[in-house]
């Protein structure tokens, strides 16, 4: 059971407002000021994903952002491209490496997001960005997680992570969403640090990431105009990372 704190004070439109402009400008200028202290680290990063796992360095995909709208998301591969006889790419457990579990530990696979945030795709905080079919998977409470951008870290990921059920994600997504303000965001980030040194809740039990989202009776999403939405990005997960959950 996940208990969740009061509503914060300052809930009001016009105070929402105030914080979306004010969480742009502290991602624009956080990422800037850092920018000495995280561009070796990509560049280092980059060179050993090259040397361990080879080319190409960087996962690319798809991925749902504000108002479910795609944007081509940018993380460190973490996986070999083993496909099976048939051209199938095989599990998470048999292409991520002993390097690639190195680099989801220490979230140092996440660090090109930061190209994402300057470019306005991203935030430093807020949902986690997932896989474009689930956009038909949610229901409307669920859908909510897309009102605000996706974030490097979240309100999920430092009560829980992947130790949650999909069902508790989505409840911390959504309470964020009701309730994000600039302080809110700073006590995110600064747990967010405890939470990458403790390594805890990298992946689900019994999985190497996390499984697939699959809502037991998902009632296929019906737009205005009363057609089925369909998710307009590649289906299933690329070589490179895992793709159901982060």
């Amino acid at each position: 059971m996940i208990v969740l704190p009061e509503p914060s004070a300052g809930s009001t439109p016009i105070a929402k407002m105030r914080s979306l402009v004010l969480k742009r400008a502290f991602d624009l200028v956080a990422v800037a000021m850092t920018l000495p202290l995280w561009a070796p680290v990509l560049g280092v990063g980059a060179l050993l994903v090259r040397l361990r796992l080879g080319s190409p360095v960087f996962f690319r995909q798809q991925r749902p952002g504000r108002d479910a709208r795609a944007f081509e998301m940018v993380k460190f591969r973490t996986m070999r491209e083993l496909r099976d006889q048939q051209g199938r790419l095989l599990p998470d457990e048999a292409r991520l490496t002993r390097f690639g579990r190195w680099l989801r530990s220490t979230s140092l696979d996440e660090l090109p997001e930061l190209i994402n945030v300057l470019r306005g795709e991203m935030s430093l905080v807020g949902p986690r960005p997932l896989l474009m079919q689930y956009l038909e998977r949610y229901n409307p409470e669920q859908r909510r997680r897309h009102e605000v951008l996706p974030g490097l870290t979240g309100w999920c990921q430092i009560n829980g992570r992947n130790a949650l059920t999909w069902e508790q994600k989505f409840t911390l997504d959504v309470w964020y969403v009701e309730h994000r303000s600039f302080w809110l965001d700073l006590k995110i980030l600064v747990r967010t640090v405890g939470q990458v040194f403790a390594q805890r809740g990298i992946s689900a039990r019994n999985h190497a990431t996390m499984p697939e989202f699959r809502p037991p009776a998902a009632e296929p999403y019906v737009d205005e105009t009363g057609g089925k939405g369909r998710a307009d990005a590649e289906a299933g997960r690329g070589p490179g990372t895992a793709g159901a959950g982060d």
